[in-house]
């Protein structure tokens, strides 16, 4: 069964940083783009960044220049180093698997959450 682990939330100031990570298990994420989303309670649920099999990234743009996605295909994991961070970036992040021609897989995790405080 396939399974995704976020970790590394927490509590930090506005300013700092956090690198979460995401561990992968009953599939090999290499051949997979991977993306983390995040979704404040009560709102929707919106992608922040991915990276594709071959290392492309992408980024919302209220990221852009803060946020760096990476992965470790031979550990089955995927990081969100997250700089400068801001108030409204509090959130609970999400990792996902996206299939081409399916889109993002239809199954959450429990997410990781990360408080900044102004």
């Amino acid at each position: 069964q396939v399974q995704l682990v976020e970790s590394g939330g927490g509590l930090v100031q506005t300013g700092g940083s956090l690198r979460l990570s995401c561990v992968a298990s009953g599939i090999w994420t290499s051949a997979y783009t991977m993306g983390w989303h995040r979704q404040v309670l009560g709102k929707q649920r919106e992608l922040v960044a991915s990276i594709s099999s071959g290392g492309r990234t992408d980024y919302a743009d209220s990221v852009k220049g803060r946020f760096t996605i990476s992965r470790d295909n031979a550990k089955s994991t995927i990081f969100l180093q997250m700089n400068s961070l801001k108030p409204e970036d509090t959130a609970v992040y999400y990792c996902n698997i996206f299939f081409s021609n399916r889109g993002w897989r239809d199954s959450w995790g429990q997410g990781t959450q990360v408080t900044v405080s102004s």
